[in-house]
């Protein structure tokens, strides 16, 4: 008896242990999704807690379409896409501060940023906020800094690793310390070390500022793909490939030392590629290959032996790969740990999948919501390339609120809010200033009439020259009578010169000067309107003026040539 009771050890405690999958309804899927097959290894799908973008099939080039999160249901085929990629899209990335923002990789060399308006694309998409061109074929992976601002890792076929500063879409650092193709790219916890695997079968840990091979070692001997996760800040590695023998296997790795795992283990005999998701707040591991119909979880600790085996969540439907909520978006009520957005392989369906840890109440829990990472950058770039690190900035998820990000576009390089700012305090300065000479007295008197204008009586100058037009048709119609009854003529009426003279025109001008002596008088008196509705009004109000005084220029011309013939008439009938 006490050897047995010495070889019980008993069942491990977790908090974790119990956790369970949840599959969504129909209504809460997206249906009718051509997503595309030309993605590889990649998820083909990235979600944020404002929208879900999806790498879609096309006829030519490459395209994704994004879509506000609560727009469930069955998809339109009509749907507006991002469509400026020349080639098929392979990797889709959103920026960790800018819930707008979001980077793809494709197979035409680029990788290119673009920005999504809040709430969601409303006509196809062709050009992009920035256009990253640096690498020599295709572009496969694309990975955000964790806590840096404007950094932005891509890995492609030509086996180099680039560093971008997307504020200035310049290309910062080049590792070229590959001899094959990359399959998967992982930063730690603050973003200083990134651990890679390759088709070389060796698993490389590199410093992507100086550019540094720190660590090297044989991964998995396998010769299909092998992934690499960092395991928070405690410098822990999980790795998923294939072993000689073609069993699919996990790894436990010391990024200080990568000669041996710190534990390897056999998962099963399948064929389909393994891709570790890790959970930086409860340290557990999601490991889901593509073509199953599975997903696996374990709980990384600090001591042997490393990762302990919780539980799966089993389907009967084959997925073809998965998108991950952050943390930020998860449901605190409902206890919600993760949250993937799993990618049928045999149907046009994307399905939420949400992991749960069963509690019976629906308070905050404490224990399964440490801080967490929020949406604002610990660093800027410079201070990120001039060698400082720093770990995420940390937030509470006791509100139990979705956090979201509300920026309306990424500032570039040469601008700043400061500069905004300035543009509208000092816009004063761009305004015309227009001196007035005259005497106090008189500049007193004349400001009530300037007082009187107002968006429907824009100048009393216009009105009082609209008022003497009709004085001056008036006035020709009585000429008319006193020219049928005149009985000597010599030359040109009195009354004619008269309303010349009153008009303020010389005899031999044309009648349209003085309807251009107006306009320039009115463009230089008009008071600026304040908004755009306001100046709308005021040209509408201008125009229907302009209108009426060339239809009283017209019939003032027509009234004046038929005086000129009654009184040629009347010279003609003295003679």
């Amino acid at each position: 008896m006490p050897a047995q009771s010495n070889s019980f050890r008993g069942i491990r405690s977790s908090k974790f242990r119990h956790v369970f999958g949840r599959g969504s309804r129909k209504e809460n899927c997206y249906e009718n999704v051509l997503i595309t097959q030309k993605a590889h290894d990649t998820a083909a799908c990235a979600v944020n807690p404002k929208f879900i973008a999806i790498a879609v099939e096309v006829a030519g080039g490459g395209a994704f379409i994004v879509l506000p999160l609560d727009k469930t249901g069955r998809i339109d085929i009509n749907t507006a896409k991002v469509t400026g990629h020349a080639g098929p899209v392979l990797d889709l990335k959103w920026c960790p501060f800018n819930d707008n923002l979001i980077a793809s990789a494709a197979d035409d060399c680029t990788v290119k940023l673009w920005h999504v308006p809040d709430g969601g694309i409303k006509t196809n998409m062709t050009e992009p906020l920035a256009d990253l061109q640096g690498h020599q074929r295709r572009v496969s992976i694309v990975e955000w800094h964790p806590t840096v601002e404007n950094i932005l890792f891509s890995a492609g076929y030509d086996y180099q690793i680039l560093v971008w500063d997307t504020r200035r879409a310049a290309l910062c650092i080049t590792l070229d310390l590959h001899s094959d193709v990359i399959y998967s790219l992982s930063c730690n916890r603050d973003g200083s070390r990134i651990v890679t695997t390759s088709r070389d079968k060796r698993l490389r840990v590199i410093d992507p500022r100086s550019g540094k091979l720190l660590q090297e070692g044989v991964c998995h001997e396998g010769s299909k793909a092998c992934k690499a996760v960092y395991c928070g800040d405690t410098g822990l590695i999980f790795t998923t490939g294939f072993s000689r023998f073609s069993d699919r296997q996990y790894g436990v790795w010391d990024e200080k030392s990568l000669n041996s795992p710190l534990r390897l283990d056999t998962i099963d005999s399948s064929s389909g590629v393994l891709t570790p998701y890790y959970d930086h707040d409860t340290r557990v591991v999601f490991v889901a290959g593509k073509g199953d119909g599975n997903i696996r979880y374990y709980e990384i600790t600090d001591s042997p032996p490393y990762c302990h085996y919780l539980n799966q969540y089993i389907t009967g439907e084959p997925q073809r790969g998965f998108g991950v909520m952050p943390k930020r978006g998860c449901k605190v009520s409902q206890c919600e740990i993760f949250r993937f957005f799993k990618l049928y392989a045999t149907k046009a369906i994307c399905e939420p999948v949400s992991m749960i840890v069963p509690r019976k109440s629906d308070q905050f829990q404490p224990d399964l919501y440490p801080d967490t990472a929020s949406p604002t950058p610990a660093l800027s770039a410079e201070e990120w390339l001039a060698g400082t690190n720093r770990g995420p900035v940390l937030m509470s998820m006791k509100t139990g609120m979705t956090i979201k990000t509300h920026r309306p576009l990424p500032l570039r390089a040469s601008e700043s809010s400061s500069d905004k700012n300035a543009d509208k305090k000092y816009a004063f300065l761009s305004r015309e200033t227009r001196p007035d000479y005259r005497p106090m007295e008189v500049r007193v008197s004349s400001s009530t009439d300037k007082d009187l204008k107002t968006s429907t009586n824009l100048d009393t100058k216009f009105q009082a020259l609209q008022k003497l037009w009709g004085c001056n048709v008036k006035n020709m119609g009585d000429n008319k009578e006193q020219c049928s009854n005149s009985s000597s003529v010599g030359g040109e009426s009195e009354r004619t010169k008269n309303t010349i003279n009153r008009l303020n025109m010389k005899p031999g001008d044309s009648p349209t000067r003085l309807l251009d002596q107006e306009k320039e008088m009115q463009i230089l008196d008009k008071p600026s309107p304040k908004t755009e509705s306001e100046l709308r009004r005021a040209y509408t109000a201008q125009c229907e003026e302009l209108k009426l005084l060339r239809r009283q220029l017209i019939i003032k011309d027509r009234r004046i040539h038929e005086l000129e013939d009654q009184l040629n008439h009347l010279k003609a009938g003295h003679k």
